[in-house]
């Protein structure tokens, strides 16, 4: 359906492509992977014709439909959020949008003298809107809406109101809805609860068309996914398999290219130890000519080019005492709205509880009462001997000193620090190189949260409390963060969508649901096992 023929393409000084072929066919479920600016969104670019290869084609076969969800949304406002994923729809979008406006038409009273027009017109084409199953597209718009966690409020309401997220699933759902031939999916799993990542899994492996997307959540990946195309050095690979298949033989393949390199590298150094001795000796100058001619035409095995991850070693965590917070008849609304009805709750030392809810349930507000950002209307909230606390929330990121430079405001917070291990925790965080002498106020969201996290876990406390810390992270950096945290000697309150790292990482699981909450002494994996559901908002 799609063909990649011996593409090259250079944006400024940078390569991302040379000479590189790979192909999508009909039903193909594949995963695009690569380093940050590899270049996987200008391959995206290059499939719809927003940009051109410098050299070779891309080839897309007549009559083949395609639907590209990137993170750059544009503008919306004036619709509601139906209207706008109606809109992607196709030529019944036109129609309904003619419907509209005649509707509108007939209900101004200085149009009057034009109704028998008006009434004719739309009887045309409300028949016309009928054909193309216009009613029906209504319903599927609000299924998909629904899947995405919209209430039927915010699916009427004006698009404009919604936040930055919620206008990227109004994005994703007009892609959904208009089920073209080939969907090009850049990083959907964004924005997205637990309830409606499992929602679009659930779509996607239904879907028949044709898929490629890039995602940095590895579940998701894992179970929609049956090939992967590799962006590395320039080229384009493809294995089959879901992620952790491709990443177990990538692994595989560059111990193999370590091995056939260093035998080599042996060989050679063997080869110019000879020449290197006899090179001055008559006697022996036909084996020297001979040898170096054979070593000009050895083709040179390259070693495997190894992805820069740093590992950092974090300081231990000072230890607390054993009762790290308790909350006793705690009461907590917004408005008319309860959120905590007399809440009992305690943390021991070394638990790490992952807090489950669907939106709106009080997750977040759990947090910012225990780390004291809100306070309870009635009850108390206890903080135990020792404790130190790390707080990890969105709006951490607003403190960030904007004229400084990443580097600069490390060393602002850790003067005692030397200069390399501020650089490895910088590494570790992905900014790597003349990255550290970006200004604040020009990271982006993704790069805003790592550096906050960095600088949390430089000089760890010993009580973690994170709201989504996984948000824009890429999987090399959430490995990392996994690795490191698996390794905190320390107690963790958390809230993620992202299945590997709950995990990974929890050993309770506090459930928030309407009718209070509920506790389950094991990890999230038993959590699973023991409700037979991922997600607290999939049951029933």
């Amino acid at each position: 359906m799609i063909r990649l023929e011996n593409i090259s393409k250079q944006n400024g000084h940078q390569i991302l492509f040379i000479e590189a072929s790979a192909g999508l066919q009909k039903g193909e479920k594949t995963g695009l992977v690569g380093p940050n600016g590899a270049g996987k969104t200008t391959l995206f670019r290059m499939i719809t014709g927003q940009e051109a290869p410098d050299e070779g084609q891309v080839g897309v076969d007549r009559g083949v439909t395609i639907g590209y969800f990137s993170q750059d949304v544009g503008e919306m406002s004036g619709r509601s959020a139906v209207a706008e994923v109606m809109d992607g729809a196709g030529p019944v979008s036109e129609v309904a949008a003619e419907l509209r406006e005649l509707e509108s038409a007939m209900a101004d009273p200085d149009r009057l003298d034009e109704i028998e027009q008006l009434v004719e017109r739309y009887g045309e084409v409300q028949g016309r809107f009928e054909e193309l199953d216009g009613y029906a597209l209504d319903g599927r718009a609000r299924e998909v809406l629904a899947g995405l966690s919209f209430t039927p409020e915010m699916m009427d309401g004006d698009v404009g109101n919604l936040s930055g997220g919620w206008k990227m699933r109004v994005a994703l759902a007009r892609i959904l809805l208009m089920r073209p031939d080939v969907m090009l999916l850049d990083e959907p799993s964004n924005h997205l609860d637990i309830e409606s990542l499992i929602w679009l899994e659930n779509f996607l492996k239904a879907y028949d068309g044709a898929l490629l997307m890039t995602s940095h959540d590895r579940a998701f990946m894992n179970r929609i996914v049956n090939k992967i195309i590799e962006i590395d050095g320039g080229g384009l690979t493809s294995f089959s398999g879901d992620y952790d298949f491709y990443a177990q033989q990538r692994a595989q393949l560059e111990k193999q290219q370590q091995a056939q390199f260093e035998r080599q590298q042996a060989m050679l150094a063997k080869e110019i130890k000879f020449i290197e001795r006899f090179k001055a000796r008559a006697s022996h100058a036909a084996q020297v000519q001979s040898r170096v001619k054979k070593l000009d035409k050895i083709e040179r095995v390259e070693p495997p080019r190894r992805r820069q991850t740093v590992m950092f070693e974090f300081k231990p965590a000072p230890r607390s005492g054993d009762d790290v917070v308790t909350l006793k008849n705690v009461h907590k609304a917004y408005g008319s709205r309860t959120i905590y009805d007399g809440l009992d709750f305690s943390i021991q030392r070394r638990e790490r509880w992952c807090v489950m809810g669907v939106n709106g349930a009080g997750k977040s507000t759990l947090l910012k009462l225990v780390t004291g950002s809100t306070d309870p209307d009635a009850g108390t909230i206890q903080i135990g001997g020792s404790v130190k606390l790390g707080y990890f929330a969105q709006h951490a990121m607003e403190v960030l000193e904007g004229d400084m430079t990443i580097f600069e405001s490390l060393e602002y917070s850790f003067p005692q620090a030397g200069q390399g291990s501020l650089r490895a925790l910088a590494g570790c965080f992905g900014f790597s190189g003349d990255d550290v002498e970006k200004k604040c106020r020009v990271l982006s969201g993704g790069e805003k949260a790592r550096l906050v996290m960095a600088k949390m876990l430089f000089d760890p406390p010993n009580f973690l409390v994170l709201d989504e810390p996984t948000n824009h992270l890429d999987m090399t950096t959430k490995d990392m963060l996994i690795e490191a945290l698996s390794n905190f000697e320390g107690t963790m309150l958390f809230v993620s969508h992202d299945r590997h790292f709950l995990s990974a990482l929890s050993n309770r699981v506090l459930e928030v649901t309407p009718e209070g909450v509920r506790q389950y002494g094991g990890g999230y994996n038993e959590y699973v096992e023991h409700t037979g559901q991922e997600a607290p908002g999939l049951r029933g």
